[in-house]
């Protein structure tokens, strides 16, 4: 099965990371389910935790409805992009 593919703001700070997983093929794929799952405010914040990966940390433990309503996204993203780009 072919993975989806797109390029995008997580696309590009994933192939610019220094993690081992990386490929063009599963950056790409990560991008695509973002565009399916979170709005291009929350990819920002997403793209922050590869500079920043504390930053992810605090927004997680944060008590603002904002910052809930992010990780809830932002989980959701996660789950999704494992189960499509795993």
């Amino acid at each position: 099965m072919q993975r989806p593919f797109a390029s995008g703001p997580l696309q590009k700070a994933c192939i610019a990371s220094d993690r081992k997983a990386r490929s063009r093929e599963l950056c790409g794929c990560i991008q695509a389910v973002a565009d399916q799952t979170l709005s291009g405010a929350q990819q920002r914040v997403a793209v922050s935790f590869y500079a920043d990966p504390h930053r992810a940390q605090v927004i997680r433990q944060s008590d603002k409805a904002s910052h809930e309503a992010f990780w809830q996204a932002y989980k959701n993203y996660g789950e999704t992009a494992q189960r499509i780009c795993g």
